[in-house]
């Protein structure tokens, strides 16, 4: 039998903060709902264990991740390939520290504000991991899949044409209606939490209030649905999906209730029984980028108004200072088999093409989630990378000396991502 432990922990800031997205300068004025990090830990028959760790943040910095990994394995003993740290990517969350550091227009005062929530949120992200851990009991876990048809596709579909588009059923571009669910039960039947994805940015909202966008709603509408129960979101593929329908608080409310039907119409099928046997696997991968940006295009986008002028005299003060910058990022990417359950963890914003690839590879029944990890930036298909546009590109937002990545980013991506999953199949 399993065991299955949950922890969560709010992490609503209590002190006025900027909000991270969108690229503009967004103080909050209050909330919604509260921002939570929750966490659920399983071990299997033979005593192996993961955690998962949800958040509704817009992601995690490399040295975050970095910190909370190390000290998860000094204090738990899980290595990177037990610890699935995610962010919904939620745009109405509290902006921290060396994430987009460029994005933002704020000042030395308004960062160290950000500074001193990251300092207060990290240790609340390795305590999440300890409480789910030392509530580990015995669970069963079942699984299965819904739909949602409210993530569009973002570069096919532009957004003043989408009300049309979706009246008259013309909406164009891969998209990823699925949604995963995987349930968790005590020995007598009762509830005890639901982990979900779906591939879409929560960028419902763009106001100045804390929020966890649909995904936060959907996550309100099953707990207050099954009471005691822990719901957990994860975003999946979702780099180039939107919401249809956006701008409102009627229509974020509209999406997470849908999600939320879909989770719940699932629970009502019969679902797969997950056998209690755990395996796990993790890789970084090296990306390169195409060509670090010149000093010349440096000293030229110094010049550009918001997140580019930003960046340009960020490169050019480390460029002065004789710093060596990165050609390119160690990308990690992981896996996790469930019994028969195959389930993919990608870093950052990865398109959706990764998910319909991966599940033609491996099986229709292949979970894909995405932002896990840190946030590198973009990571585009090669289909992407040749039409190029935002999600091809613009590496620049994410702080690195480049402007995109080479051509070849999906095969390594694929690659690392067949040798995880061999990981995991192989072993026994």
């Amino acid at each position: 039998m399993w065991k299955a432990g949950i922890g969560r922990i709010a992490i609503t800031p209590e002190k006025p903060l900027w909000l991270a997205g969108y690229g503009s300068a967004r103080p909050s004025q209050g909330k919604r709902h509260d921002l939570w990090v929750k966490a659920l830990a399983l071990e299997d028959a033979d005593g192996r264990r993961a955690v998962i760790v949800t958040s509704d943040l817009v992601g995690f910095s490399k040295e975050m991740f970095d910190r909370v990994c190390a000290v998860a394995r000094q204090r738990y003993g899980l290595d990177h390939s037990q610890l699935m740290l995610t962010a919904s990517h939620n745009h109405c969350a509290p902006v921290t520290t060396g994430v987009l550091p460029d994005y933002y227009p704020l000042d030395a005062a308004q960062w160290r504000q950000g500074d001193d929530y990251t300092r207060w949120l990290e240790p609340r992200l390795v305590e999440v991991i300890g409480e789910a851990l030392g509530r580990l009991a015995p669970a069963t876990l079942l699984a299965g899949e819904g739909t949602a048809g409210f993530a569009a596709n973002r570069r096919d579909n532009p957004e003043a044409e989408m009300p049309r588009r979706l009246a008259e059923g013309t909406l164009e571009g891969p998209v990823d209606h699925s949604v995963p669910v995987l349930a968790v039960y005590s020995p007598n039947g009762e509830l005890l939490a639901v982990a979900f994805g779906y591939a879409c940015h929560p960028t419902t909202l763009s106001d100045q209030y804390w929020c966890g966008d649909y995904p936060g709603y959907a996550q309100v509408a099953l707990e207050k649905r099954y009471p005691g129960a822990a719901a957990l979101f994860w975003t999946g593929c979702g780099g180039d999906q939107n919401p249809v329908l956006r701008h409102t608080v009627a229509l974020c409310e509209q999406h997470g209730i849908q999600l939320a039907e879909a989770v719940e119409k699932t629970l009502a099928r019969p679902l797969r029984p997950v056998a209690p046997r755990l395996r796990t696997a993790f890789t970084f991968v090296p990306l390169e980028f195409e060509r670090p940006a010149t000093r010349e295009e440096v000293e030229r986008d110094a010049g550009a108004d918001g997140v580019l002028g930003r960046w340009g005299q960020r490169m050019r003060r480390l460029l002065d200072a004789g710093e060596t910058l990165p050609r390119g990022v160690q990308y990690g990417v992981q896996a996790w088999r469930l019994g028969e359950q195959l389930w993919i963890a990608l870093g950052a914003e990865a398109v959706v093409d990764y998910s319909l690839r991966f599940k033609r590879e491996f099986g229709p029944q292949t979970w894909v989630c995405g932002y896990a990890h840190d946030m590198v930036g973009y990571v585009p298909s090669r289909r992407v990378w040749d039409e190029g546009g935002y999600e091809g590109g613009f590496l620049y937002e994410y702080g690195w000396l480049a402007y995109r990545w080479a051509p070849d980013v999906e095969d390594r991506v694929v690659a690392a991502v067949a040798g995880v999953v061999r990981q995991v199949c192989s072993a026994r």
